[in-house]
């Protein structure tokens, strides 16, 4: 029963995950497929911009699930200094399969792939990072209370130090393969809102470990539901704080780009994940989240191994359909076409996870079972 209590309580971080993955294939696949006219419409502007949560959704569970982790290991008597190592090798080996990822794409992306495509910082190079460094930070403190404001204070330095290093602060002394894990400069000579270096992104993993270890301490566990009113009533009080700080006459910084590098935008995009923590934990207890069977938790619980695969068949070589030149129904039957395959390799996945031994065995056996065939 206490299992199952468990299960409950995790399952909107699931369902935030799963949404975020559902939010990236609509974006994803729109962004590849559609064409002509389709490219023009208001449409596409409103699929774009529900593209803008994912990225931040991701990092800020991924931040979540650090804190829950390390409070477990805390809960079990294990040394800081362990769990530093623990969470910083956990974010290594996202950071490695980062790299492999890219590694992948400019290998299937050939002859038309730039090598340096193998350098670009893409989102699992940046929570890979993000852990490495929610890690170090985690040796530096030893109560949950603590570590929640210490987690507090980076997230909002990060944020504010990011304008000017996208600008008047820039590390040009450095390689463009270094200086992109700083401001996504990549090759291009300037940073790129599309990449997703460390400032401003780090910030949201931050953010998302503060937060967690308030979802994950004593007090929550008997009053989830008080708690979460609480961080959906503060999120839309921090969204309203921020459009105030960007009404201001005066600006702080020489260059100020709201869309792309500003703290007052990640205030608010801190408080609109705030506000969906609550809708999320909402829809799970008394929503029909978890009415039966639900695909958002399901792929939510892989969200790596889908993000993985779906990309190549919505932007790579094997692509469902011609990339530029569909019409919204066709796209949208190609997303319906991802959303479901994506659910069932997810299903697979959790289905026979550790269980690689007994299948080869049971082939095995089916081999060995068969009668020879005469000739």
């Amino acid at each position: 029963m206490a299992d199952t209590g468990k299960q409950q309580r995790l399952a909107y971080i699931d369902w935030m995950r799963g949404l975020a993955c559902l939010l990236m294939f609509q974006t994803h696949c729109y962004d590849s497929w559609l064409g002509g006219t389709a490219r023009e419409g208001s449409f596409i502007k409103w699929s774009q911009l529900g593209g803008t949560l994912p990225a931040p959704l991701f990092l800020f569970l991924a931040g979540v699930s650090f804190a829950l982790v390390t409070d477990r290991m805390r809960s079990k008597g294990i040394s800081a200094n362990e769990i530093a190592l623990t969470t910083i090798r956990r974010g290594a080996e996202i950071y490695g399969l980062g790299l492999l990822f890219r590694v992948q794409e400019f290998i299937l992306g050939r002859p038309w792939a730039p090598w340096t495509d193998l350098l670009r910082v893409d989102i699992l190079n940046t929570i890979g990072v993000s852990m490495m460094l929610m890690g170090i930070v985690s040796r530096l403190t030893r109560t949950r209370a603590a570590n929640a404001i210490v987690a507090a204070f980076v997230a909002l330095g990060i944020a504010i130090v990011t304008p000017p290093l996208w600008t008047t602060w820039r590390v040009l002394w450095l390689p463009w393969y270094v200086e992109s894990y700083i401001n996504g400069v990549h090759t291009f000579g300037k940073p790129q809102p599309w990449l997703f270096p460390i400032f401003p992104w780090a910030a949201f993993a931050f953010a998302g470990l503060a937060l967690g270890f308030a979802l994950f301490g004593e007090w929550a566990k008997n009053n989830l539901a008080k708690l979460t009113a609480l961080i959906g009533a503060a999120g839309i009080g921090l969204f309203y704080f921020s459009i105030w700080l960007d009404s201001r006459p005066g600006q702080f910084y020489a260059v100020y780009d709201y869309w792309h590098s500003s703290p007052n935008f990640f205030l608010a995009r801190v408080g609109i994940l705030m506000i969906i923590v609550f809708l999320a934990h909402a829809w799970c207890r008394w929503g029909a989240g978890q009415w039966g069977f639900s695909p958002l938790i399901q792929i939510g619980q892989t969200s790596l191994l889908v993000y993985w695969v779906h990309i190549e068949f919505v932007y790579g070589r094997f692509s469902i359909l011609t990339k530029r030149s569909q019409t919204i129904p066709m796209a949208t039957l190609g997303l319906a076409i991802i959303f479901v395959a994506m659910v069932l390799l997810s299903i697979a996945r959790t289905r026979f996870k550790g269980h690689g031994a007994e299948l080869l065995a049971r082939i095995r056996n089916f081999g060995a079972s068969k009668p020879a065939t005469e000739t």
